[in-house]
């Protein structure tokens, strides 16, 4: 391990240091950090990756190439964690507002960084508080400050997620199943976010009216509703539109057998939540429809090519003509005929 007395603040960490990232948050704000996971492998390639999330997230970090360890952690049990161990780590980035994590990374660390906000206060030698940016900001880029602070800097700013071969075998079989002839376009809809940002969702007749329209377009589409029980009262509201056209995955595929659902569609739309984030990391084309009090400018993925911002006003709706435009331009740049 580094001495705080040889170097208060390395930069960079040598190749060969030992790393963790603590990251207790939801699925999207987790697959958000996984740029700055890549880039702090990639400035220790000889060192050790460690990543604790939340055990609900976990799923999300799955596969990755560059976490060479992956565990589970909570701010409750975090407090009872780490006293009796010898630091394992030489520096830790805390993303998460709980100062148990924090305590529990200075425990197990030489030295840890976190962004400032109250009640993240430790030893100076040890601990940086990283400033929040004063400017909006990309979130991607926002959470690259931590690494940035211990002088690490990214190559790539892309979202990362690993279907393995059995979840995309499990996935097409999933689809043969249910749509005969290997009908086109396959759309993937995740029509609501999570309970308490429901603001963020576009209305389910709009994603019926929608839908209608693409099969007009597009004889041979069909639908696959995805996401978590919640969205199962928006399935039922398209299935009554299209019936014979709709094949609900909400509430019956687990994360990751969704999100290889998600890579084997021909177009994905779907309003601001994780699914969408996990979309993002994968190459299936996209629509993202954002609310204007959470700009999709911040939240959309980064070096993608085949992917569309769509936004939420503050005043009136956003229209189904404007989806439908962007619906006909990627569906077509991706060799759909209608």
């Amino acid at each position: 391990m580094m001495r705080a007395a040889e170097n208060p603040w390395p930069s960079p960490p040598p190749p060969e240091a030992a790393l963790l990232v603590v990251v207790v948050a939801r699925i999207g704000d987790t697959l958000l950090v996984t740029p700055m996971l890549r880039a702090l492998k990639e400035a220790c390639p000889r060192g050790r990756l460690t990543v604790l999330a939340h055990p609900k997230r976990l799923a999300v970090l799955e596969h990755l190439p560059f976490v060479d360890r992956l565990g589970s952690i909570v701010p409750r049990s975090a407090r009872f964690r780490g006293w009796l161990a010898r630091r394992q780590h030489d520096l830790a980035f805390v993303l998460g507002r709980d100062p148990p994590l924090l305590d529990y990374a200075l425990r197990v660390s030489d030295r840890a960084f976190a962004f400032a906000h109250p009640g993240m206060h430790a030893d100076p030698e040890r601990f940086r508080s990283v400033p929040r940016p004063t400017a909006s900001m990309h979130a991607v880029r926002e959470r690259l400050l931590l690494a940035e602070a211990a002088g690490v800097r990214t190559r790539s700013l892309r979202l990362a997620y690993v279907v393995t071969d059995a979840e995309k075998r499990d996935a097409r079989g999933w689809l043969s199943a249910r749509i005969s002839g290997g009908a086109r376009p396959v759309v993937g809809l995740q029509m609501v976010s999570f309970p308490t940002k429901a603001h963020r969702n576009w209305p389910a007749t709009s994603f019926a009216e929608l839908a209608t329209r693409i099969t007009a377009s597009y004889p041979g589409a069909s639908f696959v509703v995805l996401g978590d029980r919640d969205s199962l009262p928006a399935a039922e509201t398209l299935s009554r539109s299209l019936p014979g056209k709709v094949h609900v995955a909400a509430g019956e595929r687990d994360l990751r057998q969704s999100a290889a659902l998600i890579g084997e569609m021909d177009l994905y739309v779907g309003v601001d939540t994780g699914p969408t984030h996990i979309a993002g990391a994968l190459d299936v084309p996209m629509i993202g429809i954002y609310h204007h009090m959470y700009p999709g400018r911040n939240l959309v993925p980064l070096e993608r090519a085949r992917f569309r911002i769509l936004e939420q006003p503050a005043a009136g709706e956003l229209g189904v003509d404007a989806v439908m435009a962007e619906t006909a331009s990627l569906l077509g740049s991706g060799g759909v005929a209608p």
